[in-house]
């Protein structure tokens, strides 16, 4: 890339002395988020976070005057983006304490990274008669790639409880797993419970029998920092959408040896060594799994949203929405017919029910107050069947958060009390 175009975020508000973020009415970066007007209360991160305006710039630019193809050309610009591009490999592998850049495949989302995993390395070591264990929690994309497999192949899927706050339950985990299980595959963070694994642990569990610990972090790596290396998993993924990047990219990371085993799963340009008609030779890791033309200008506001939330500290990210959290617990609580589902401590997200309202009907009648949240079963239909629900209503709340938020969503849940007798 040339000077003019450097990806080098450009903070307009920049960190606060003590680190900490605002948590009275003007929430802290507010005004770096364009698609959050003023009196529009966003609170469905969960589902996809809004972008900042240097992820918003980074991207332009990338479709802009720096666009050109990556890994073919040898014209200057192609050259340069190639580099921006791999240098976005190399902030990811940071971002998760990834040993090498090469442990980074990137990927069009988490959904296509678990995907990858249960085609290319489930097909290679999971046979007849093993086990996969997941959770009751689990997101539709960390269920149905496993019954896939274990539907071609004869195995089995085991199903963890929850305890009665709605944490993944590791001592009755721990009871049901065996050394037939090959594959433990469950969510850092629930996406309607913001129930946080205890995944040091589960890693430890799952090893313990010989099994592979596959990790969804699609609500964790926007909220909490990540250390593959420290977790001790196996496999990690996470879509740039849910972090203030685009949409229709991610990542999978996994230990170089685990992705050299690991036979291709799409054909394609770029993902080969030498193509013949007699035969063909495939590209190392992680080159061997992204077959096609990459969503480049994806994989460059993925970069930029890192920095942006790097820049702030996720630590402070975690700091505040715990505490909005803590504050909207409180409030919805204390209405009389709300129920909260979920434990107290969970990340930045809370699922409610208001009586026996639906909650489209909750939905839309904060939407009419200018407060967005989310309705239905969250592509986790297990799980509202544990709940004895056929769906949630849920707030999640992200860096742009603030009291005021809270205060509107408390209006109009009372409104709804009101409306609904």
């Amino acid at each position: 890339m040339n000077e003019a175009s450097s990806m080098t975020l450009p903070m307009k508000h920049g960190k606060q002395e003590d680190g900490a973020l605002n948590l009275d009415g003007t929430a802290y970066h507010r005004t770096d988020f364009p698609g959050i007007p003023e009196g529009w209360h966003y609170l469905d991160t969960a589902a996809t976070a809004q972008k900042a305006q240097p992820v918003l710039d980074a991207i332009a630019r990338a479709y802009g005057p720096d666009y050109a193809t990556v890994h073919r050309g040898v014209y200057e610009r192609s050259a340069n983006m190639t580099l921006a591009y791999e240098a976005a490999r190399g902030r990811i592998a940071g971002f998760l304490n990834a040993a090498s850049e090469n442990e980074i495949v990137l990927t069009s989302g988490a959904t296509d990274s678990i995907n990858l995993v249960a085609q290319s390395w489930g097909s290679a070591n999971i046979g007849e008669g093993d086990r996969i264990m997941l959770s009751v929690l689990e997101h539709h994309s960390n269920i149905v790639p496993w019954q896939l497999l274990a539907e071609r192949v004869g195995a089995h899927i085991d199903v963890a409880p929850l305890t009665p706050d709605g944490q993944i339950d590791l001592d009755a985990m721990e009871a049901m797993l065996t050394e037939q299980h090959k594959l433990v595959a469950l969510a850092h963070v629930s996406n309607v419970l913001g129930s946080l694994l205890d995944v040091k642990r589960a890693a430890g569990l799952a090893h313990k029998v010989g099994a592979k610990l596959l990790l969804d972090g699609c609500q964790a790596a926007p909220r909490v920092p990540v250390d593959v290396q420290e977790i001790g998993c196996d496999f990690y993924v996470f879509s740039a959408h849910k972090i203030y990047g685009p949409t229709g990219i991610g990542a999978l990371w996994a230990p170089y040896e685990i992705l050299d085993a690991m036979p291709p799963w799409k054909g394609g340009g770029s993902m080969i060594d030498r193509v013949s008609f007699d035969g063909t030779t495939y590209a190392p890791p992680p080159g061997r799994f992204e077959a096609g033309t990459p969503h480049i200008a994806g994989v460059v506001g993925l970069d930029a949203a890192i920095q942006y939330v790097e820049t702030i500290g996720l630590d402070a990210i975690s700091a505040h929405e715990n505490a909005i959290l803590a504050t909207a617990r409180e409030a919805l609580g204390a209405i009389e017919g709300v129920r909260l589902f979920g434990p107290d401590n969970g990340m930045g997200i809370l699922s409610f029910a208001v009586g026996d309202v639906h909650p489209h009907d909750i939905a839309t009648i904060l939407d009419e107050s200018g407060v967005a949240i989310r309705a239905g079963h969250h592509c986790a239909q297990p799980l509202m069947e544990h709940l004895g629900v056929p769906a949630t209503a849920r707030a999640s709340f992200g860096i742009y958060s603030g009291a005021e938020d809270v205060a509107a969503l408390v209006r109009g849940v009372e409104r709804v009390r009101k409306i609904f007798g």
